[in-house]
C-alpha cells in the first residue's frame, strides 16, 4: 500500500527525519507515535504527499507520487488519500452534507451523485439527522466523524490522521478510536494515524515509534 525508503527531511540547519524506511500494508491501523518534535507531523505529511521530502522514495498504490506533477499529485491525493485532522477543518459556511460532497465535486462527480455518497456516509456515522446543520451546530464528536466521512468521500487507498482525537473528550475520543477499528474491519479501509493517546496506539494493528527522525527499532 504505502513503501517510503530513504526519506530525509530538514527545515534550515535543523534536521527532523534523518532515513526513514517502512511499509504500511492494506487495511492495516497504524499508528505513529513519539515525543513532541520527533518529526510525526513531517512524516505523515509528506506520506500523505502533503509535503515533499529532501531525499527518499514514497510509493502509495503503486504510484510513485515523487515523480508526479504538482497537478497530478493535486488529482491523485483527491481521488486516493483522505486526511483527518486534530481540528477537523470544515468549513463554516457549509452543511455537514455539503462539507462531505466537496471532495467528490473536486474528482468530477456530478451533483446529484456526490450528494448521494454523502448521505450514505452520514447514514454509516450516524448523523443522518444532521445533515443540514453547519459545523457551529455540531458537538466536537459530530464535527469529527463528519471529517471522517468527508476523508472517506472518494473511497482512498490509505487515510492520514494527525492526532483526530486530540480535542476531544474521553467519550468522543472512545467512540472515535471505535469507529477507526470498525471502519477497517468493514470496509477493509487503511488508516495512518499520529497520536500521542498511548492506550489507543496500543490497541493499533503496528506502532511506529519516531525518535529524535529516526524509527526506533
Amino acid at each position: 500500500m504505502i513503501q517510503a525508503s530513504g526519506i530525509t527531511k530538514s527545515y534550515g540547519n535543523l534536521q527532523v527525519l534523518r532515513g526513514i524506511d517502512l511499509s504500511i500494508r492494506k487495511g492495516e491501523v497504524a499508528a505513529i507515535v513519539g515525543p513532541s518534535g520527533a518529526g510525526k507531523t513531517t512524516l505523515l505529511q509528506i506520506l500523505g504527499t502533503l509535503d515533499r521530502p529532501d531525499t527518499g522514495q514514497v510509493s502509495v498504490s503503486g504510484t510513485d507520487v515523487l515523480r508526479l506533477r504538482d497537478s497530478e499529485l493535486s488529482r491523485f491525493r483527491c481521488c486516493h488519500i483522505g486526511f483527518v485532522f486534530q481540528f477537523h477543518q470544515l468549513l463554516p459556511e457549509f452543511s455537514a452534507l455539503e462539507n462531505i460532497m466537496i471532495p467528490r465535486l473536486l474528482a468530477g462527480q456530478s451533483d446529484r451523485q456526490a450528494r448521494l455518497r454523502a448521505s450514505e456516509l452520514l447514514a454509516r456515522m450516524g448523523l443522518a439527522d444532521r445533515a443540514a446543520h453547519k459545523p457551529a451546530e455540531l458537538s466536537g464528536g459530530e464535527k469529527q466523524r463528519v471529517a471522517v466521512a468527508r476523508a472517506l468521500a472518494n473511497c482512498p487507498d490509505v487515510i492520514f490522521a494527525d492526532e483526530p482525537s486530540g480535542s476531544l473528550d474521553t467519550r468522543n475520543r472512545a467512540d472515535l478510536h471505535r469507529l477507526f477499528f470498525e471502519l477497517r474491519d468493514q470496509l477493509g479501509q487503511t488508516f495512518v494515524i499520529v497520536t500521542h493517546d498511548e492506550s489507543f496506539a496500543s490497541g493499533c494493528d503496528r506502532i511506529i515509534r519516531l525518535i529524535d527522525g529516526k524509527i526506533e527499532q
